[in-house]
């Protein structure tokens, strides 16, 4: 080693450990804070629809707004729900500017299927003991999987048809991608969109799926004191004031007319009300009442993304129904009208999405019998009307007592109800003066015999 070389390398090191020293000694930088004065809950609980979807959006817009609140905490119960509902709230949630925690309350509660997506949006994830969290997979609503989930031929499992395939492998990756954002347990997540795994709030925490348990909103506030949100920072709760962001008259009603069991009940109230209007025109509430019915059952419908095939095969079963009541078919059209309601409706929600919707077939027989109900004494009461004995009119002249005016061989005149009637005698010449009994119409003349 030369002396050039010496003299390089000291001066080398020379350099290094002044930097070295500097470098170790910067100081770290500071913790960033999140300051919560005030909190706003958003309790909500139900299926995740467009007026779920208006509800959530809506207070984290009251929390972005200018003097809102500092923390948004979602009190979460859902079966789960619509697909495009589901990603306008998550898409809400990942704009907001302020942490918007979920809260999986009260006890005995559940955030399932769309809710897991939801939850997993969050920075800050709590539930409440007696809680469970998972089973995401994309299911045909209202019907299973396209091939019932029962295996196919000798026992093997069927293969997914293509548009599962593609509903699941987006359903995952989305999963992925906000799992990823928030930092939460990945593996799990994609498990719960493809094998339906769901865990208990125990094992949630245990699993990286939740921070903590919470009893109520106290504890949770408490525990989330300290808590880094992501990269809003350290939260500081104490103190926080609490104010609650209640649904609005119209959004209950929204959302309680899109769930479908309540959507199959309007339909069928629609149906009774314009069978017994029609049976008899002018009773006005019956019509009134059915019409409304029918209304919000296809707005309903149309909110839910109904298959258009399904409304159709229920709206020929009602026609069906409307044959009978003017048609006699001895049952035919009625038990048509049954088949094609009960096929109609397992048609009515069979495209892929983030379930949690259907119509429960308990509700679906309810409906057909009911309707088949109405429709049967309505069959009756016109039955009757025509076998009913004429009262009025000149038909009402049959079997009628009168007096021969004239002699009647074999026409003449009868006084029968106080008119005069043309008549013609079926038991031979008949005297005037003699009572007669009519024994059939035919136009505006009668036929008479001699009474006994």
């Amino acid at each position: 080693m030369t002396i050039k070389t010496i003299f390089l390398t000291a001066l080398a090191l020379a350099f290094a450990q002044p930097a070295a020293a500097a470098k170790t000694d910067r100081p770290a930088a500071p913790v960033k804070t999140c300051e919560v004065r005030k909190v706003v809950v958003a309790p909500y609980s139900g299926v995740i629809t467009p007026a779920a979807a208006e509800f959530i959006s809506g207070a984290v817009e009251k929390v972005n707004a200018p003097g809102g609140a500092d923390l948004l905490v979602v009190a979460l119960d859902t079966p789960g729900g619509l697909d495009s509902s589901m990603r306008t709230i998550i898409k809400a949630m990942l704009a907001s500017k302020k942490p918007v925690a979920v809260y999986v309350s009260p006890q005995g509660a559940r955030a399932a299927s769309a809710g897991v997506f939801i939850s997993m949006a969050s920075p800050l994830v709590a539930m409440a003991p007696g809680t469970n969290i998972g089973a995401a997979h994309p299911v045909m609503i209202g019907g299973g999987s396209p091939l019932g989930g029962l295996g196919g031929k000798d026992g093997k499992k069927p293969e997914k048809e293509p548009m599962e395939e593609k509903v699941l492998n987006d359903a995952s990756a989305y999963m992925k991608s906000i799992t990823q954002k928030t930092g939460r347990n990945v593996d799990w997540a994609i498990k719960s969109v493809t094998k339906s795994e769901s865990i208990s709030a125990e094992e949630a925490v245990k699993g990286g799926v939740a921070d903590f348990i919470a009893a109520d909103l106290t504890e949770f506030l408490a525990k989330a004191d300290g808590f880094k949100a992501g990269d809003f920072g350290v939260l500081r709760t104490g103190g926080a004031e609490v104010e609650y962001f209640r649904q609005t008259s119209r959004q209950k009603f929204l959302a309680t007319i899109t769930d479908p069991n309540i959507a199959m009940i309007l339909m069928s109230l629609g149906a009774a009300g314009m069978f017994i209007e029609l049976y008899n025109p002018g009773l006005i509430l019956p019509g009134v009442v059915g019409a409304v019915s029918l209304v919000l059952a296809f707005y309903s419908f149309q909110t839910l993304s109904a298959n258009f095939a399904g409304v159709a095969l229920i709206l020929l079963g009602f026609v069906f129904f409307i044959a009978e009541i003017k048609v006699i078919s001895y049952g035919l059209l009625t038990l048509g009208g049954a088949v094609a309601i009960m096929l109609g409706a397992l048609m009515l929600f069979n495209t892929p999405s983030i379930g949690g919707l259907s119509v429960s077939m308990h509700m679906i027989l309810t409906t057909i019998i009911g309707l088949v109900a109405v429709v049967a004494g309505l069959a009756w009461f016109v039955a009757r009307a025509q076998l009913r004995k004429v009262v009025t009119g000149i038909e009402s002249l049959k079997d009628k007592r009168g007096l021969a005016k004239t002699a009647l061989s074999p026409r003449g005149t009868v006084l029968v109800e106080g008119e005069l009637w043309e008549a013609e005698s079926v038991s031979g010449d008949i005297p005037a003066g003699a009572e007669v009994d009519v024994t059939a119409v035919e136009g505006f003349r009668v036929r008479v015999r001699q009474a006994k």
